[in-house]
């Protein structure tokens, strides 16, 4: 198996340096050759690599799929950044425009990252946590690996037959089903990460921070829900994976192990190039109807400066969920996001939806009017103006 780790992340010693503080991780060997020049070896192989060119002939064409040529260029710069311009040359990157947190590398090398993923990442160190994870499972062939096991079980192409094609949920069951790696193998991915990021300049403690982050937005979706913590069980799409706390633990022991050539996290440039993005992407985990995980990532986001897109997102999130006090609670949002000089004509009518659904029908009448004097063309121009009382 061609991998630039493959020769040194194995095994006992493996474990040992992720579990081990007194142990420093094992560096990647570089000299090996790169997983892009591996050739399918067998007609099963050969099959599954079709497949895979498949699935990316139709991820081009999806709905789903993010085309903003800076947004693009911008993640490209990430990866490369994280694992060499010339290991990353020939990936191809489809940002794909959902709320969730994932990403995955196919092994044809086309890299699938969620929106919901550029949401949660905090600054460039943690996104390049999660990108040089995928592409460890890419260099090390993890996928291969996992197909060759399946194989060796049963008919591959009988497997491949069971995934439902349904347009993007199709491509999200064959990820799901090609890329069930064991747990030493998302072990082994991340310690393939933490070297990327050491030797990038990018902080190491970072692929530590970002699943702190996630445990505690497990705990506000808890807290919201009146249940116990998700955050260190595992399921589902990540039933293969160690829980978020073990995780957490292991990466911090060994990026404490690593002499980092920085300590970069990019978050100004983070904040800057997805600036554009942000209310897309809250208005997309808004739907997922997840109150207390929303609120949890907009507070984050804020810090101490609420930015009228915040605030205007707070605001919708609080009237989508309808409590009593809600809709009192969104208009005070709304008008915190006017009265900062918002050029965001949705506020007013955010404004006045909440209005009306709190009993003050004429203020909300005004405040939709106002809406459509900010926003003569809006696409919903006849529904705005019967109910804010025009004829």
């Amino acid at each position: 198996m061609k991998s630039v780790m493959r020769a040194s992340l194995v095994g006992v010693a493996l474990l040992a340096a992720m579990t081990n503080a007194g142990q420093a991780a094992p560096a990647p060997n570089h000299a090996l050759p790169s997983a892009f020049d591996y050739q399918p070896q067998s007609d099963d192989e050969r099959s599954l690599w079709l497949e895979m060119a498949e699935q990316e002939r139709v991820m081009k064409t999806s709905k789903f799929l993010i085309t903003d040529p800076a947004l693009n260029a911008y993640i490209r710069q990430i990866l490369c950044r994280t694992v060499g311009q010339d290991r990353c040359a020939s990936t191809r990157i489809y940002i794909m425009r959902t709320p969730q947190f994932n990403a995955a590398m196919a092994p044809n090398g086309m890299m699938m990252v969620w929106s919901g993923l550029l949401l949660r990442a905090r600054n460039e160190a943690e996104l390049a946590t999660v990108l040089g994870h995928e592409f460890g499972h890419f260099e090390n062939q993890h996928s291969l690996q996992s197909f060759r096991d399946i194989r060796s079980k049963t008919n591959a192409m009988a497997w491949l037959s069971f995934v439902p094609y349904v347009g993007f949920v199709g491509q999200l069951g064959l990820i799901g089903s090609v890329f069930a790696f064991n747990r030493d193998m998302e072990r082994q991915a991340d310690i393939v990460a933490l070297h990327y990021l050491a030797e990038s300049g990018y902080d190491p403690m970072a692929a530590s921070a970002i699943w702190e982050h996630l445990r505690a937005e497990m705990d506000a979706t808890a807290t919201e829900r009146n249940r116990s913590s998700m955050k260190d069980q595992s399921g589902g799409f990540w039933a293969t994976h160690p829980n978020s706390g073990e995780r957490m633990e292991y990466l911090q022991a060994a990026a404490l192990q690593l002499k980092s050539k920085g300590k970069r996290t990019g978050e100004t440039e983070y904040r800057t190039n997805l600036a554009a993005w942000w209310p897309k992407l809250i208005d997309d985990q808004i739907k997922l109807n997840d109150f207390g995980a929303t609120d949890f990532l907009l507070q984050q986001l804020a810090g101490k400066n609420w930015s009228a897109e915040l605030l205007y997102a707070r605001g919708e999130l609080y009237r989508a969920r309808g409590k009593p006090g809600d809709f009192a609670q969104a208009a005070i949002y709304y008008k915190q996001s006017i009265d900062s000089a918002a050029t965001l004509p949705e506020c007013w009518r955010g404004l006045g939806l909440a209005l009306i659904r709190d009993g003050k029908k004429e203020a909300g009448q005004r405040a939709l009017r106002q809406y459509l004097v900010e926003k003569p063309d809006a696409a919903d121009k006849a529904m705005i103006a019967l109910m804010g009382g025009e004829r």
